[in-house]
């Protein structure tokens, strides 16, 4: 594609003061702003002033789904803002799917969240690499996490690329990612998507829309499925061209704008964890985790290749929850070039991931506290037989451990097993230098 090639972007953005700072620099960085097309699902209290301050001009209002929405301009490139107060969102896929609705034919489509930050041409640089990939697949597709940045004066932003990783099963069983570094001269083929960062082809907007019924968890993996069995192909990028804010712990999220107290209180129609409930159904739908399925409508697989095909490639089965243990060890592989000698032959490759995220209060117990030799970590099953055992250092434990708030840390445990185990409860008990055995805490598994 020549330097005219145009280029649609979709953002969802929820009450994030980063908004106006990303809009800013992909602009400014871009090497042909004009190219631009960028639409914005903004929840928010719908007052344009902010855009107004930055230097965005108004160009017209217009027209959607009987809302007045604002077009500006800033460096030729064209910014539609989609106004919606934020107590009437639906969720991040919900507002991705607004924002769908004003794709105008573009050639290239990009994804990303309302916290980012970019390379100088980035866009030539996303094309250049796309294209780089046709004598490969036919319709490639690049995405990964970002690295991160903290904004401010002098802006910290990491100096490495990273390919997406299996990364467990959540408590409702939905496939989870994590990133690790990577460092190649050329992009790597992988099995995933990052909802933050997709650069494909125009199309993918149409083909693959995303589900405005899914809430938050379980997009990337289901968006992956839908868009693989569709004929797409997804590349880690090999050079760094976009930035993302992760931390963000003092922004506001829609799940804690829409609880049970808002619900109450008249200013949602829905608790955030009612629509995730309809998100779990529509998710085990198109994965095929469920012997209940619902009518997903349009959001369904493709009919290029099979979800079976896909699984074999990723190394996942999704609904017995197994997965081949090179995604666990060593390289951790996220996706496999050859298909099985048969179905026989895979399953018998899998492994069963057991893992437990548990939530405690920090007044239950003290993983900091510096009279301990090791921890004893035991799970075991309802006859009361050890079924894992670890025994940690306090480093060790203290790496499993995630701060959550000023109250609660949770605890991550996994192990493997050739097939699923019968597990009931877990054991956490520390053995003092001084004294032996300390207090037992046990909960249920």
């Amino acid at each position: 594609m020549t330097s005219e090639a145009t280029l649609f972007v979709s953002i969802a953005s929820y009450r994030d003061p980063e908004l106006i700072p990303t809009l800013r620099n992909m602009i400014e960085e871009a090497e042909n702003p004009a190219r631009l097309h960028i639409a914005v699902c903004w929840q928010d209290d719908c007052d344009i002033k902010p855009f107004l301050d930055a230097g965005f001009s108004l160009l017209t209002p217009f027209q959607h789904n009987e809302t007045e929405c604002f077009r500006f301009g800033y460096r030729q490139a064209q910014i539609e803002v989609l106004p919606v107060h934020y107590y009437t969102s639906q969720g991040a896929c919900w507002a991705r799917y607004q924002v769908e609705a004003r794709y105008q034919q573009e050639d290239y489509f990009l994804q990303i969240d309302s916290h980012c930050r970019f390379a100088p041409q980035w866009e030539s640089t996303m094309i250049e690499i796309l294209e780089s990939l046709r004598g490969q697949s036919k319709w490639p597709v690049l995405s990964t996490y970002p690295p991160g940045y903290v904004p401010g004066e002098n802006e910290d932003r990491k100096q490495h690329v990273s390919r997406l990783i299996f990364n467990g099963f959540n408590n409702n069983g939905i496939l989870r990612l994590t990133a690790t570094r990577y460092n190649n001269p050329e992009p790597k083929r992988c099995g995933y998507l990052a909802a933050g960062f997709v650069f494909a082809d125009g199309h993918f907007v149409s083909n693959v829309p995303n589900d405005p019924q899914i809430f938050f968890m379980g997009e990337e993996i289901t968006m992956a499925a839908r868009a693989w069995t569709s004929g797409y192909d997804f590349w880690t990028p090999h050079k760094l061209m976009v930035w993302h804010y992760y931390a963000r712990k003092s922004s506001p999220k829609v799940w804690g704008d829409h609880s049970n107290k808002a619900k109450t209180d008249g200013l949602v129609d829905k608790a955030w964890w009612e629509h995730d409930l309809v998100a779990r159904e529509r998710i085990a739908s198109v994965l095929q985790t469920t012997d209940n399925p619902v009518d997903v409508g349009k959001w369904k697989l493709g009919t290029h290749r099979s979800l079976q095909d896909y699984q074999y490639h990723l190394g996942v089965d999704f609904r017995e929850k197994r997965v081949h243990p090179a995604l666990v060890s060593g390289e951790k592989e996220s996706w496999f070039n050859e298909l099985p000698e048969s179905h026989e032959h895979w399953l018998q490759s899998l492994q069963h991931i057991n893992e437990k995220l548990l939530r405690l209060k920090r007044d239950e117990i003290d993983f900091n506290r510096n009279d301990v030799d090791w921890w004893h970590v035991g799970i075991y099953d309802k006859n009361n037989t050890a079924v894992k055992v670890f025994q940690y250092s306090t480093k060790e434990i203290k790496a499993q451990v995630k701060e959550l708030d000023d109250k609660h840390i949770e605890l991550k445990v996994r192990f493997i097993t050739p097939l699923s185990v019968d597990t009931n409860n877990i054991r956490i008990c520390p053995y003092l230098t001084d004294n032996g055995w300390g207090d037992v805490l046990e909960k249920p598994w």
